[in-house]
């Protein structure tokens, strides 16, 4: 009598049992199913009244499309796409046609991985390497994620840049904006590239990218091209406030193109340009001075707290004190507006925050960004984060700046009765 032979199949390195992420695929794949049935049955709901000739209903279903992959947070969710027959297409000419909001004819991937694609590139991630770095989240077969697919997402973020620089802004209002611009050195490029950004504050207190240019250098010629571009799209009241560091050429172009504008100068910025000229044993205390004026609860307050740095610091680091006491004026603007707002209008961290991760990128493989795909990867990087930038404080008083309120160390400046009177 032969043997019974009993083959036992070992677990292979790369498999992992997860019976939770199972039943949730399982699970999403039934309630999608359901979803998209809705959907079809609204759609011929609405059809209803459309009859061929015999009475019959001229809008069917019509069985289903071949199943697919669907490439999800949670991995890949097999699904079939509902189809509809239009039945007296022939007899009108005109065929009407079902498309489904919840699973496009061509989808292969949810749109939340779209968007995590350019920020694994910028975190390190080589093209080459997304597939096996999404495998361990997604499964070892996650499709649709091979080095040409991302290349041909790239060619689709090309398309978004286009279409977002020609967005109507006539519409739009700015409170405030904040400007920056950031060096990033591409491959194979003798100079680094300049990335111009621009974000502004609506009046419902949300923050959004405003104007994003690539210039040779951080010149007043090149923010003015890119200032001039959004009053060609649209964008002709000026800003309240424009919150920038020292770069002369953003405000140079600023006095030319929104003369009315008021200067508010980045205290982050200002402080690193301090600290700079004087000994490390020195930056400390230095630091907690400077902290003590932009801080200040109101502008006589910081005058004394500037007035006491220039004593203590003039003998031994005059050219530290003449860098901060030059701006005098532009430091302190941020006092004639509401005291809800100090914290976002002192300081350009809505765009620092994101390139940071953009000066990660770079130094991490070298400079190996084209400057068309560092372009293009910022771009998408900005966009992406925009949807978490946290929104001002206080909103209910940007109507207020707006129409002109004065406010005198954050605070709304009321006339009283006898003033009236007077």
């Amino acid at each position: 009598m032969d043997e019974i032979s009993k083959v036992v199949r070992l677990r292979q390195p790369e498999e992992i049992d997860d019976p939770l992420t199972t039943i949730l695929r399982a699970g999403a794949r039934r309630l999608l199913e359901q979803a998209i049935a809705a959907e079809v049955d609204a759609f011929l709901a609405s059809m209803r009244d459309l009859k061929l000739p015999d009475g019959r209903d001229r809008v069917v279903r019509h069985g289903h499309g071949p199943e697919r992959a669907i490439q999800t947070g949670i991995g890949p969710v097999p699904v079939r796409r509902v189809k509809v027959r239009d039945r007296g297409a022939e007899e009108t000419g005109a065929r009407i046609r079902f498309t489904s909001a919840l699973l496009p004819r061509w989808a292969r991937r949810t749109k939340s991985l779209d968007a995590l694609l350019p920020i694994l590139y910028l975190r390190g991630v080589s093209t080459g390497d997304f597939q096996e770095v999404l495998g361990a989240l997604l499964g070892r077969e996650a499709p649709n994620l091979s080095p040409s697919v991302i290349g041909r997402l790239k060619e689709d973020w090309a398309v978004d840049y286009v279409r977002w620089q020609k967005c109507d802004l006539s519409a739009r209002r700015y409170v405030y904006v904040w400007a920056d611009g950031v060096y990033l050195q591409a491959r194979m490029e003798p100079t680094a590239d300049c990335m111009l950004v621009i974000i502004g504050a609506t009046p419902e207190g949300r923050k959004e990218l405003v104007g994003f240019q690539v210039g040779v250098r951080e010149s007043a010629q090149s923010w003015r091209e890119l200032l001039v571009d959004l009053q060609a799209r649209g964008l002709t009241t000026a800003p309240e406030l424009a919150v920038a560091d020292g770069a002369l050429g953003f405000w140079k172009a600023l006095e030319e193109v929104f003369p009315t504008t008021r200067h508010q100068r980045c205290w982050q910025h200002k402080t690193v340009n301090v600290l700079n000229k004087v000994a490390k044993s020195v930056q400390p205390a230095m630091k907690q001075d400077l902290r003590e004026i932009w801080m200040a609860p109101d502008r006589e307050t910081a005058q004394t707290a500037l007035t006491t740095f220039e004593k203590k610091y003039a003998a031994k680091h005059a050219k530290a004190v003449e860098c901060l006491t030059k701006d005098r004026e532009a430091l302190l603007a941020f006092y004639a507006f509401p005291a809800e707002h100090w914290d976002h209008v002192r300081t350009t961290n809505p765009i620092e925050s994101v390139f940071a991760t953009v000066r990660h990128r770079t130094v991490r493989t070298k400079g190996a960004l084209s400057q068309e795909t560092a372009k293009l990867m910022v771009f998408k990087l900005i966009t992406a984060a925009a949807k978490t930038w946290r929104r001002l404080q206080g909103e209910n008083q940007l109507p207020k700046v707006i129409q002109g309120v004065t406010f005198r160390d954050g605070i709304e400046v009321t006339e009283t009765a006898s003033q009236s009177a007077a």
